[in-house]
């Protein structure tokens, strides 16, 4: 099993950037983990942001997101990022981090192993 704790989180104007860090940690080897960042703004349901894959040679990404948010990860510090740039409103928040030992989806239900979220907020 794995345990994943979101990082990097705050307040922003919009045009601004913050950049999330996702740190894991426990006795499974990170490497073999498919990664993703999940959104969920007030009164919203959760959804799919970007992914990669175990290897970090392959990337997919939200329309709502694509052209301005990175999803990257280092594996020797057993670390996922999310920078995110050109911020807006809209991408107000809270962001989750999610873990599968298999090859990446965009589908909630296919991750097993969640952090508990960092609240990002964008003002006009």
């Amino acid at each position: 099993q794995v345990q994943l704790v979101e990082s990097g989180g705050g307040s922003v104007q919009a045009g601004g950037s913050l950049r999330l860090s996702c740190a894991a940690s426990g006795r499974a080897t990170f490497s073999t983990y498919a990664l993703a960042w999940f959104r969920q703004a007030p009164g919203k349901e959760r959804e799919f942001a970007a992914a990669i894959s175990r290897s970090g040679g392959s990337t997919d990404y939200a329309d709502h997101v694509r052209g301005r948010f990175t999803i990257s990860r280092d594996n020797a510090k057993n670390t996922v990022y999310l920078q995110m740039n050109s911020l807006k409103p809209e991408d107000t928040a809270v962001y989750y981090c999610a873990a599968r030992n298999i090859v990446t989806s965009k589908k909630e239900f296919a991750y097993d192993y969640w952090g508990l979220g960092t609240q990002v907020t964008v003002s006009s």
